[in-house]
């Protein structure tokens, strides 16, 4: 039964970080104590966040995730790594035929319990179907791969399950590329282009000048780099530009001497 086995695994991972924060909540009033009425406001808030998370995940027996916090509450309790405050996606691993019909007597189930909670995204997935769609790929080529999909009407979910990930954690890419290799880089969104640079080398944010950005959709549909110029797509950021998913980016920097890095 998987809503009994998720019930298992979220109540062991309640519990853990039940146990750690009674520990840091009782350091943390220990602290409040101490300073009595001039108790500086970090540490009140930090023991305020840790009752108030002590009171979800003992109360309500819903994980921290599940909470609504202020920004500097998220700061605290992402200094502590509990979790129950980890983001989370929920793939069910269906066979091939109830993935094609998609169709299964315990997806409405899960929905429900997972609704209940938290309303994290379920993803369906067919762990088979995947495998033997790279052992197509591998024998047969892409062609055979579609021709698959096609007649059994199913498609892989692995890109989606990539994006969705990736979208959970705030994370997002750039690619650099060369004459000779493409690259692809993983960072946080809303990273500046100087920290975009520093993932590469931390010579590239030392000495950054500027970043020469086009998109990934602009270069694959127009086929070039001297083509996406010629549209005027392509474009020159400084030290303020936030990094977009996809962008392709030729970083100029200057340390030591010079240099720069495509």
């Amino acid at each position: 039964d998987p809503v009994r086995d998720l019930g298992i695994i979220d109540e062991e991972l309640l519990l853990k970080d039940l146990d750690k924060i009674e520990r840091l909540e009782a350091d943390a009033l220990a602290k409040v104590k101490r300073f009595g009425n001039n108790v500086p406001k970090d540490i009140k808030l930090e023991y305020d966040t840790f009752v108030k998370a002590h009171k979800l995940l003992e109360e309500e027996r819903l994980p921290i995730r599940a909470g609504n916090w202020t920004s500097s509450e998220v700061d605290v309790l992402n200094t502590n790594l509990f979790l129950t405050a980890k983001p989370t996606i929920y793939l069910v691993n269906l066979s091939e035929k109830d993935f094609a019909r998609k169709k299964n007597k315990f997806l409405a189930k899960i929905k429900e319990y997972v609704d209940g909670r938290t309303g994290e995204l379920i993803i369906p997935i067919s762990a088979g179907l995947e495998a033997k769609l790279v052992d197509i790929e591998a024998n047969e080529g892409e062609a055979a791969v579609e021709a698959y999909c096609k007649e059994h009407g199913v498609q892989s979910t692995l890109k989606k399950v990539v994006k969705t990930g990736y979208a959970g954690l705030n994370l997002m890419y750039f690619f650099t590329a060369g004459p000779d290799e493409c690259k692809c880089w993983t960072i946080r969104s809303g990273t500046h282009a100087p920290q975009a640079a520093g993932t590469i080398h931390t010579d590239f944010e030392k000495g950054f000048v500027k970043a020469e950005v086009m998109s990934f959709d602009d270069l694959k549909s127009l086929g070039t780099e001297s083509a996406v110029k010629a549209a005027g797509k392509y474009r020159s950021e400084g030290k303020m530009y936030e990094v977009k998913d996809g962008d392709v980016i030729y970083f100029r920097f200057n340390v030591s001497g010079g240099g720069k890095k495509k």
